[in-house]
């Protein structure tokens, strides 16, 4: 359900500015992203995308970011050793405190100090950018499919599909117009690579049994934001910040807590990598 575009963007603004705020006052200790969801009151499916495509950067770089900062200022108002800034910093060595401050500032830290050329760095935050994005809204029937579970890296994900496609092939079930469907449980940006989890699925429009590797189910339906992902699948990530982070609350749409989906319009199997489109569906809220 669409709100009001002006209010869902204060709204959005206000949750991210509360969450980064958040993270300047406890940089020093540790924040899990559970931890900023639920002061953000975002799920937490959908929070890290939202958050890349409103700040620009993920949670990990931007904590990382923040915490350097607040040590470039320590070495240039205290006397404080370097290494006692590096580790109320998060960092386990000077070692890595040092590789890390020279990378963001271009100096080392002692050098930094020496020079004193800190300069405070603006806290509020302009979230709202110009994207070119085109996002469909459509209502999705309930879908029968047949699908193959896979855990793991989603590089990995080909394995669960050659299962599918072995059961499917010798039923008939390959058709030209058959939809292949990936719902995506994880985010690759925040699990851990060997819990990610993900269903190959294969639109089925006739009776069909399983077996103890090819589940039935039905898809539910409903109302989804809907946009054209161009190029390999490795950087689809890109476009569903864009459409969570930034499409979304611009236009007034909330997301919902179910999985995100996909559907590929075409083989990668036969198909370069640039020219793979991938059409990437977020659940929306209904009010």
């Amino acid at each position: 359900m669409k709100m009001n575009s002006t209010k869902t963007k204060q709204d959005y603004a206000q949750r991210m500015d509360k969450v980064c705020e958040y993270i300047q006052r406890n940089s020093e200790r540790h924040i899990s992203l559970d931890d900023l969801a639920q002061e953000a009151n975002f799920s937490k499916y959908h929070f890290h995308r939202i958050f890349t495509g409103m700040v620009g950067e993920t949670v990990k770089s931007y904590l990382r970011r923040v915490r350097l900062e607040h040590a470039a200022s320590k070495l240039c108002l205290t006397n404080d050793p370097l290494l006692r800034i590096a580790l109320e910093g998060g960092f386990e060595s000077h070692a890595a405190f040092t590789r890390a401050f020279r990378k963001q500032f271009g100096q080392t830290p002692s050098s930094y100090r020496k020079n004193n050329s800190w300069k405070k760095r603006e806290q509020r935050m302009t979230y709202w950018k110009n994207i070119s994005l085109e996002v469909a809204l459509v209502e999705r029937p309930a879908m029968n499919v047949a699908c193959v579970r896979h855990v793991g890296h989603y590089r990995e994900c080909g394995k669960a599909w050659e299962k599918l496609c072995s059961w499917a092939g010798p039923l008939g079930l390959l058709k030209p117009d058959m939809q292949r469907i990936g719902v995506c449980y994880s985010d690759p940006d925040i699990t851990p690579a060997d819990k990610i989890m993900y269903d190959a699925c294969l639109e089925i429009t006739q009776p069909v049994q399983g077996n103890d590797v090819v589940t039935i189910k039905t898809l539910e339906g409903g109302s989804y934001a809907q946009a054209i992902h161009c190029g390999p699948y490795d950087t689809v990530s890109e476009t569903y910040s864009q459409l969570c982070g930034q499409w979304l609350p611009q236009h007034g749409y909330r997301i919902a807590s179910e999985p995100s989906f996909e559907v590929y319009l075409n083989d990668p199997g036969t198909t370069a990598p640039e020219d793979l489109r991938t059409e990437i569906h977020v659940p929306l809220a209904s009010a």
